[in-house]
């Protein structure tokens, strides 16, 4: 099967192209094509409802997964169509970190055999002292090291909830995807914590590609490059994120932007 092709010099674009999903009864979203420039943070805003959360579950095919779900269209991972007829769905997924709302770490394991999870999943032999770089590679990554190098033996539990949020960041970079996607990642977070998130993908710029989907305009604002709105289903104007909250150009993002419906 063709896979994925592995880009260390810099992470890939990622387009949708004519995307729609959906289940039997009903479609969620409607003919998307948008685009996640390589190496910068594209943020999806819009109400609750509007296909957010299919539109990440899409690009890495965990959509499909789900009873009487369809798709159609395509997502370009680089050169690489998801939905070719040959891909390798699971060389795929390994290229697309993904981040959920809550923090999911594995409740009986250590922070280091959280992190270690994926890698340990991807190679079935690795040498100590390469998998202790990885950890601590990915722990640095996640801006995580220093609060946990004392205790990463210790329960993943015992972190504060913005810990165990940067916590599965560092999981899902740990493998070194190309893409990571982020599903509402400081919706259950403290202003702190939410914060610390904000400055780490801030920072992951440049190094992979990220999508993330949020309710939080402001948020959106001030970390991402480019935003795109999905309204029912449809994107209804994606541009520079600066652009698009100062002059938008469809008046169903100016009435959502300011509040005035969603």
């Amino acid at each position: 099967m063709a896979e994925p092709t592995v880009t260390t010099a810099s992470p890939p674009h990622v387009r949708l192209e004519n995307l729609s999903a959906g289940f039997a009864d009903r479609g969620v979203l409607r003919q998307l094509t948008v685009e996640a420039p390589a190496g910068k943070v594209l943020a999806i805003v819009g109400p609750s409802g509007c296909g957010k959360s299919t539109v990440l579950r899409c690009i890495n095919r965990l959509h499909e997964l789900d009873d009487g779900a369809f798709v159609s269209g395509d997502v370009l991972v680089g050169a690489f169509s998801a939905y070719a007829p040959s891909a390798d769905v699971i060389a795929l997924r390994r290229r697309i970190g993904m981040v959920f709302q809550r923090p999911t770490p594995f409740v009986t394991w250590s922070v280091f055999d959280n992190v270690a999870a994926g890698i340990r999943a991807q190679r079935r032999t690795v040498a100590p002292s390469e998998l202790e770089g990885l950890v601590e590679e990915a722990l640095q990554r996640a801006g995580l090291w220093r609060e946990v190098v004392d205790r990463l033996f210790g329960s993943a539990m015992v972190l504060s909830g913005g810990q165990q949020q940067r916590l599965c960041i560092a999981r899902a970079l740990a493998t070194q995807p190309d893409v990571l996607l982020l599903d509402e990642p400081t919706a259950s977070l403290d202003p702190m914590g939410t914060q610390r998130i904000e400055e780490l993908l801030y920072d992951l710029r440049d190094t992979v590609t990220v999508i993330m989907v949020t309710h939080n305009m402001q948020q959106a604002a001030r970390i991402s490059d480019v935003t795109a709105v999905l309204l029912a289903g449809r994107i209804v104007e994606c541009a520079p994120t600066r652009q698009l909250f100062t002059t938008p150009v469809d008046p169903r993002t100016e009435a959502y932007i300011t509040g005035r419906f969603g």
